[in-house]
């Protein structure tokens, strides 16, 4: 009998089984799942050991098919000199923020590449719990990574004002800044791999074209998630949010093994865009479905999504934690007979 490992890389190979996994490459932790590992939230971003107790808890509770680090959107910028506040004073599942951006004129000049990415800020906290994942549960499940691409990034680095108004402005010296966030998150993640990542999902959250409009993709983004793309080794995945109707084919295009859209993309569409042998990952409501909906719309989401053509069923983004136990076997329980 295959492992989940096993047959969820040879679906990000191009190699599917017969069954439809239930897994993600982005933030997947839940409060049952913490709660049963003995770590609180606020604990998870900078303790390579609880981030991996973490990280693991969602598979040892539910049997979700993939075990993810990091679980905020703050380790790159931070480590490129970005204050982070770590809301460790509230207790709620509130990430950690970035409280202190770059100022972009600066970084358009000035901005550099750390020579050895794998001992900045928090990535070596990462690096250590991918070896503690793959060491603890990596023969049964898939260990994935995950960076910010380039243009999602930029907002991170500078603030999402800020760095809008920048794009409007000079195309030249901002690809020149995308081109070294390009190197800098590739670096990064081969430096996740070589810890022991199985996948690399590249999550351009901010650069989708509902926040700037296809052209703006096409022209700016597009470009850079290609050459980022084109670094990494397989498997590899592009996570887009938002309406990503009107940019679809130039999402294939950019040189992923695998695609997961958002819940507000249209899955079959993706799916007639893409062409029948390409790898496409989708795309329930993470808040809406899964921590809001009854069972029964649960298992009628799962049946659509796969209807409609998805060769895993993923969630449309991060996983909000605070989901009902009876929601989430529920969502295990729909996929498991799928073929």
């Amino acid at each position: 009998m295959p492992r989940s490992r096993d047959e969820t890389l040879a679906l990000l190979s191009g190699r599917p089984d017969s069954r439809v996994p239930v897994f993600s490459g982005l933030p997947s932790l839940t409060a049952s799942g913490l709660a049963t590992a003995g770590v609180r939230y606020g604990e998870a971003h900078t303790d390579p050991a609880k981030m991996a107790q973490a990280a693991a808890s969602t598979f040892e509770t539910f049997g979700f098919e993939s075990a993810v680090v990091p679980f905020d959107l703050c380790v790159e910028a931070e480590a490129l000199g970005c204050g982070v506040d770590f809301q460790t004073d509230v207790d709620a599942f509130l990430p950690p923020i970035v409280d202190s951006p770059l100022d972009v004129e600066l970084a358009l000049e000035q901005l550099s590449v750390p020579d050895d990415v794998s001992q900045v800020g928090r990535l070596p906290v990462v690096a250590e719990a991918l070896r503690r994942l793959k060491a603890g549960v990596g023969r049964e499940v898939a260990v994935g990574a995950w960076v910010p691409g380039p243009f999602t990034l930029g907002w991170q680095l500078f603030g999402t004002t800020d760095w809008l108004t920048s794009v409007k402005w000079d195309s030249d010296r901002l690809n020149s800044l995308l081109t070294r966030l390009e190197d800098f998150l590739a670096r990064v993640a081969a430096s996740y791999r070589e810890a022991g990542a199985d996948f690399i999902t590249v999550h351009e959250m901010g650069g989708s074209s509902q926040v700037i409009g296809p052209n703006t993709f096409r022209a700016l983004v597009k470009p850079s998630l290609t050459r980022l793309l084109a670094r990494l080794p397989s498997p590899k995945v592009l996570s887009m949010c938002g309406d990503t109707n009107a940019i679809l084919s130039d999402l294939a295009a950019c040189g992923a093994d695998a695609l997961s859209v958002d819940q507000r993309a249209d899955l079959s569409l993706a799916r007639r865009a893409l062409g029948p042998q390409a790898v496409l990952l989708g795309n329930f409501d993470p808040v809406a479905v899964l921590s809001q909906a009854t069972p029964t719309r649960i298992a009628q989401t799962v049946t659509a999504i796969v209807n409609a053509g998805a060769s895993a069923v993923w969630p449309g983004c991060d996983l909000w934690p605070e989901i009902p136990e009876d929601n989430f076997r529920a969502l295990m329980e729909a996929a498991a007979p799928r073929a």
